[in-house]
């Protein structure tokens, strides 16, 4: 038996000596001869030993847990032999004796409050009323530039006259922006806008249309008014300067829509 031992020694002594000194040079050999990188592990594996799901789990049942009664066994013999032993583990890690005396008033309260607090950002950030009005607003401001735009664009190309629709406007007066002939100072118009028309009539801009400047009079997303091809939600003022302002006449979330130039 001594002899035996001795040769065993020996053996292993020959391939530290002559092989591997060190752990670190047996998997140093591993890696540069068998497997460079973990997908050459994987890859060997699936190749040689387990090519399916299926392979992998006939393996274990086979070798390891023929039937459920094994695995449960196997779990009882090495983790918990006995109930007390489960309880003893979720206890522990999971449920101690304080926790499972329930939540205090106080943690009751910092809960409460955390919810409170996200259920509220929740509904800000979800508000669809608001985010209606955002769109709308974006809208008008677009319609705004688009309008001031093809007024400025039609000057340049006349030589510096505007059309004769706001050459032929009173200066520093506010002009709803339309087809109407009258009633554009009326309470259905002065009650949603933020700087109220002064002149009864309304200025046509279809001109800008007619030479190009524009696709069509844009018309204001209905907000609180109700606005249409006569009366379009959008007011002109020329300053004696010839400073244009093209406005708005609702603006939901925004302090005024008012582009100058």
């Amino acid at each position: 038996m001594e002899k035996k031992n001795n040769r065993k020694k020996d053996v292993e002594g020959f391939f530290q000596h002559h092989f591997f000194p060190t752990k670190k040079d047996v998997e140093g050999f591993i890696k540069h001869y068998f497997f460079p990188t973990k997908k050459d592990v994987e890859g060997f594996i699936k190749h040689y030993f387990f090519p399916t799901k299926k392979d992998v789990e006939g393996f274990i049942k086979h070798y390891f847990f023929p039937t459920k009664k094994d695995v449960e066994g196997f779990i009882k013999h090495y983790f918990f032999p006995t109930k007390k032993d489960v309880e003893g583990f979720t206890q522990h890690y999971f449920f101690s004796k304080k926790s499972s005396a329930g939540f205090t008033l106080i943690e009751l309260l910092i809960v409460i409050a955390i919810i409170a607090i996200l259920a509220s950002v929740v509904f800000v950030a979800l508000d669809p009323l608001t985010r209606f009005q955002d769109a709308r607003d974006s809208s008008r401001w677009a319609d705004v530039s688009g309008l001031i735009s093809a007024i400025k664009i039609d000057q340049v190309d006349n030589g510096g006259s505007y059309i004769s629709a706001i050459t032929n406007l009173t200066d520093s007066e506010v002009y709803l922006i339309g087809t109407c002939s009258s009633g554009a100072t009326l309470v259905g118009v002065t009650d949603y806008c933020d700087i109220d028309p002064t002149q009864t009539a309304c200025v046509d801009l279809s001109g800008l249309v007619t030479e190009g400047y524009l696709g069509n009079v844009p018309i204001s997303p209905n907000g609180n008014g109700n606005w249409d091809a006569t009366m379009t939600g959008y007011t002109l003022e020329r300053e004696s300067t010839g400073i244009i302002h093209v406005r708005a006449c609702e603006s939901e979330n925004s302090t005024e829509i008012d582009i100058a130039r």
